[in-house]
């Protein structure tokens, strides 16, 4: 398929999502006329998993598909409230009131895990026992984890050819951004988000065009000058915040944040649309290029060859539903690390459960001839 070809079918897809969500907002719904949820004939207790919003439901039931155990059973969704406000100052509010017993609160680390307590709401993500964050700043990061981004060009293209090293790549790409990432990050903790704002910091690590050839280098060297000056005149302008930010960096490090992972504590929507998803498409159009050329260079001619090359196309699939379905993440070892701390949580949780069940089943026992 063609560069303007592909343009085009996603463009027709954004077209019918833009017709679907118009139908659904314009159109009431009475509930009334809609399906109930099927009635659970178990003896389960119901927890009630609240995430920031609708786009982060998929990921966090994939977490916690894993505890399915005989006590608890789980059900994500957003916080239902009558003026229809999410995200994490929502369940922010909810840490106190929220029955521990029944409710979970899952959100994105953003820079709460690196700021490491040093901030109000950093203290409350990390004291609330029965709220838990990413550790990587958000459920995007998980999704762009290097060592997964082959099988999404897989999936796309449909071949396995290995054309390009993502693992290198990207741990050379953080090394690059690693003086301006700290800078960022250290800005945003102390609220001097003027010093490097946001959209300062994603214009200077973000990714026009990748040349794939030696792996990227030339596309590095280039993002490196401009990384290098943008360094330089943070230094001149701000020289009172050098020996903080190398003091930062230590503290950082110690949390498991080095200059070759950043990029997975990074800004997730940066990450994912101005640098994995040009990577991949520059990856994936040379995939594609690979196929199509194999496939005329067969002794297939004609009308056989047209139709070759219409099954190969039919499917191919956007990159990026591709990569938003992504979950060859789990290998990360902060999702690990997200995985246990639910684990424990959960292990205590059951624990108490059995307890409160234990002494009715003795009292049976006892009663019995």
């Amino acid at each position: 398929m063609s560069r303007r070809a592909e343009i085009s079918a996603e463009r027709q897809q954004q077209r019918i999502e833009k017709m679907r969500t118009h139908a659904l907002a314009s159109g009431k719904v009475d509930l009334a006329t809609l399906p109930e949820p099927l009635r659970v004939e178990d003896n389960k207790t119901l927890v009630r998993v609240f995430v920031e919003g609708y786009e982060d439901v998929a990921f966090w039931r994939c977490i916690f598909d894993n505890f399915t155990n005989p006590y608890l059973r789980f059900e994500i969704s957003v916080p239902t409230r009558e003026d229809l406000p999410k995200g994490k100052k929502v369940l922010m509010s909810m840490i106190d009131k929220a029955d521990p017993e029944n409710v979970i609160l899952c959100v994105d680390s953003d820079f709460d895990y690196l700021f490491d307590g040093a901030t109000e709401q950093s203290r409350e993500v990390l004291r609330a026992d029965n709220m838990f964050h990413t550790y990587v700043y958000a459920t995007e990061n998980f999704l762009c984890y290097a060592p997964s981004l082959r099988n999404v060009c897989v999936k796309a293209t449909k071949n396995d050819t290995r054309i390009f090293d993502f693992e290198r790549f990207f741990a050379d790409y953080s090394r690059v951004i690693y003086p301006l990432f700290l800078w960022y990050v250290y800005s945003a903790q102390l609220s001097h988000e003027s010093v490097f704002t946001l959209s300062e910091f994603k214009a200077s690590v973000r990714l026009g065009y990748v040349d794939i050839r030696h792996n990227g280098e030339g596309t590095l060297a280039w993002l490196q000058r401009n990384v290098e000056r943008r360094h330089m005149a943070l230094e001149r302008d701000n020289p009172e915040m050098i020996d903080d930010v190398k003091l930062f960096a230590d503290k950082l490090q110690q949390l498991g944040v080095v200059s070759d992972n950043c990029y997975m504590f990074m800004h997730g929507h940066t990450l994912m649309d101005n640098v994995v998803l040009v990577v991949l498409s520059a990856v994936c159009e040379k995939l594609r290029q690979l196929s199509i050329a194999k496939i005329h260079e067969s002794k297939v001619e004609g009308v056989a060859l047209q139709n070759e090359l219409n099954n190969y196309t039919n499917t191919l699939r956007s990159i990026r539903d591709v990569l938003l379905d992504n979950e060859n993440y789990t290998s990360s070892p902060l999702y690990k690390r997200l995985r246990d701390d639910i684990q424990s949580y959960l292990d205590t949780m059951i624990t108490r459960i059995k307890q409160r069940q234990e002494p009715q089943v003795m009292l049976r026992c006892n009663f019995e001839p």
